[in-house]
């Protein structure tokens, strides 16, 4: 059985890991996945064997919390964590540094030669000196006070991760600094300003508050990039409607898409998207479904036809009967294959689990024991070989972690972001230049993504303006994708229509309508021979188009035939020399696109490279497996959100 389950108090790799490592040992546990950015884990287990209370009360062990994640409903977009959190982190980190840059002044400016009020200088003001540092300290522990019931709780429960070493070397350093104070005021009271002068240097209270904003520089970078992460799958739940006219009882009514039950009859009006997965049992459409299939021409749909949730009606009016609702539709399995391949962890990511699971310890035995060797064998006071443990703690911090490497990022992704480049992770940058095979959507990708008009063919003795004026008068009445780009033709060329009348459209046909006096036909090849208009061997050019990847419509003026008005999704014009600059690379590139073949192979035929058509968003993501698993690194392109399962599961997307 597999289980998500959601996963609170985790903050760095080392706690992912030990989460992993509790529920690992669990007997029946087959496979354990922890997805920081998502605070969540699956676990596939045995369910004869253990359950998921066995499971939540590991995790708890562990010093964490867990629970089973509901079943999210599809249309509720999960609330933003990473976004609140990026909030929150912002507020502590302004909040810090207004308190962080008066003390660092305060304890390191006159070392630097820069003028300090005359109450904090010499030594009789030594005190004031002190007391003003632990004073501006204490409001940045309460601000980050996370880091260190986060840091003991995981110590305490024999699980120490970053946050316990950032706790303890912070800590240890404002409760040497506290003892210093005390010992300054003692050796002020029997008029030792000696001493009270040499404590006086010995504090480390700039260190502690450094040491936690620096941290939460690191840390709100780290949730930044989080936020960006979560906004794909909030974007995907978006795509769903919120809601459903279903007809029940007689009585239309509208209803939350998650009320709604397989066998339900739903209406769909023009222009609005399907709520959920069905079969069309009464009216006909034009569905644009390229969010979910990636064919950029609208799919026509009659009686008996099935059509997708979150694929958008065109233009006409139908009733449907709701065959896949809730987690089953096409949209919610896009949704959990984004989720999984997410989890999924490249080899270096296991490999820094592994190391930062291991790290921790081990720099707080080297401080214990380095503190114990200078106290034993230096001859040494207590309070220096404590301040020898604190040094180890501290130096050990990983600000280098935490704050380097999300520095190093963010320039290298801005610096990407200017070429119009956005980088999802570090292990996206590593793998990059080993990328042996290019995977490459077409609709939006390589293609503009829309149609626009590539051929009109005449028939013998017609003028072009009249074919195109007949032409877009009857699609000016008309919503379909096609007619549009056949009116926005004519308006780049110049001809002027008149308006028609008594517009009536067949299914699975085309439409018809009056101008001036004259009845119009348009639509395809069997419109034209059930209406008994000869076509005679403008038939053969039809194919012809028809095989280079082009949709011919056919116009027809009472009975007399006008000619052909052919439209594609052509190439952008970038597209081809961006091919041919992977050919020189030594990368092999297949084209992976839900559009039909036909189209799909004129459209790879132009560019020479090899294609795979016809294939759903879950297709599209075994593909790219089929491609890993064959040894090749595989880098995937694509613009939409049938793309999504692809993108996440290659080695970069």
């Amino acid at each position: 059985m597999k289980q998500k389950f959601d996963v609170t108090g985790m903050t760095c790799s080392a706690c992912s890991a030990h989460v992993e490592k509790s529920v690992s040992k669990l007997e029946g546990v087959q496979c354990v996945n922890v997805n920081l950015l998502q605070n969540s884990m699956v676990v596939e287990y045995d369910d004869n064997a253990l359950g998921t209370t066995d499971i939540i009360h590991a995790v708890e062990s562990g010093g964490y919390g867990a629970s089973v994640q509901g079943e999210t409903k599809m249309q509720e977009a999960p609330k933003n964590v990473a976004a609140e959190e990026m909030h929150h982190m912002k507020r502590r980190l302004i909040a810090s540094f207004c308190f962080l840059i008066p003390l660092f002044y305060i304890s390191m400016g006159h070392m630097m030669g820069a003028p300090l009020p005359a109450i904090l200088l010499g030594d009789e003001n030594v005190m004031i000196f002190a007391l003003t540092q632990l004073f501006l300290t204490i409001p940045v522990l309460i601000i980050n006070k996370k880091y260190y019931v986060v840091g003991f709780k995981a110590l305490w429960n024999k699980a120490p991760n970053m946050d316990s070493l950032i706790a303890l070397g912070s800590a240890a350093s404002v409760v040497y600094s506290v003892f210093a104070i005390y010992s300054m005021a003692y050796a002020m009271g029997h008029g030792d300003l000696m001493t009270a002068h040499h404590y006086g240097m010995e504090l480390y209270f700039e260190s502690a508050a450094m040491i936690l904003t620096l941290i939460t520089v690191g840390k709100y970078m780290e949730t930044r990039s989080k936020g960006k992460t979560s906004e794909a799958i909030s974007k995907l739940m978006d795509l769903a409607p919120k809601t459903a006219t279903v007809l029940r009882n007689g009585v239309e009514q509208e209803i939350p898409v998650e009320e709604v039950v397989t066998g339900d009859t739903i209406i769909v009006k023009p222009g609005q998207r399907i709520p959920v997965d069905g079969k069309i049992m009464e009216g006909f459409s034009a569905v644009d479904e390229s969010a979910i299939t990636g064919e950029s021409i609208p799919v026509e749909k009659q009686v008996g036809d099935t059509v997708i949730g979150a694929t958008v009606n065109k233009s006409g009016y139908f009733r449907m009967t709701a065959t896949r609702v809730g987690k089953d539709t096409t949209l919610s399995q896009i949704i959990a294959l984004v989720e999984e391949a997410g989890a999924s962890k490249a080899p270096i990511a296991k490999l820094a689990d592994k190391v930062s699971g291991v790290f921790v310890p081990v720099v707080i035995t080297i401080a214990v024991l380095a503190a114990v060797i200078w106290f034993v064998a230096g001859n040494q006071p207590f309070s220096f070989a404590l301040s020898i443990g604190i040094a180890v703690l501290v130096i050990s911090c990983p600000c280098a972690l935490g704050l380097a490497t999300p520095t190093a990022i963010m320039v290298g992704t801005g610096k990407g972001a200017e070429y119009g480049i956005l980088v999802k992770s570090a292990e996206s940058l590593e793998i990059a230049h080993q990328v042996q095979t290019v995977v490459l959507d077409k609709t939006g990708t390589l293609t503009e993504g829309k149609p626009i008009v590539t051929d009109v063919v005449l028939a013998k003795g017609i003028l072009r303006n009249r074919l195109l004026k007949q032409a877009a008068a009857v699609e000016a009445l008309s919503e379909h994708p096609l007619a549009e780009a056949i009116v926005a033709y004519a308006k780049e060329k110049e001809v002027a229509f008149e308006k028609a009348e008594n517009l009536t459209a067949t299914a699975g046909q085309g439409v018809e309508a009056d101008v001036a006096g004259k009845h119009i036909l348009a639509g395809n090849l069997k419109m034209m021979q059930e209406r008994g208009i000869q076509l005679g061997e403008w038939e053969a050019k039809a194919v012809e188009l028809a095989e280079a990847g082009k949709t011919p419509l056919f116009f027809a003026e009472n009975e007399t035939f006008l000619g052909i008005v052919a439209l594609a999704d052509t190439l952008k014009p970038t597209s081809k020399a961006a091919v041919d600059a992977f050919h020189q690379m030594g990368i092999e590139v297949v084209m992976l696109t839900g559009d039909n073949k036909r189209t799909a192979e004129a459209i790879a035929k132009e560019l020479d490279i090899q294609v795979i058509a016809e294939v759903l968003p879950q297709d599209k993501e075994r593909e790219v497996r089929r491609l890993q698993e064959q040894g090749k690194k595989v880098a995937m392109i694509g613009d939409g959100i049938n793309d999504a399962p692809a993108l996440m599961r290659a080695d970069v997307g």
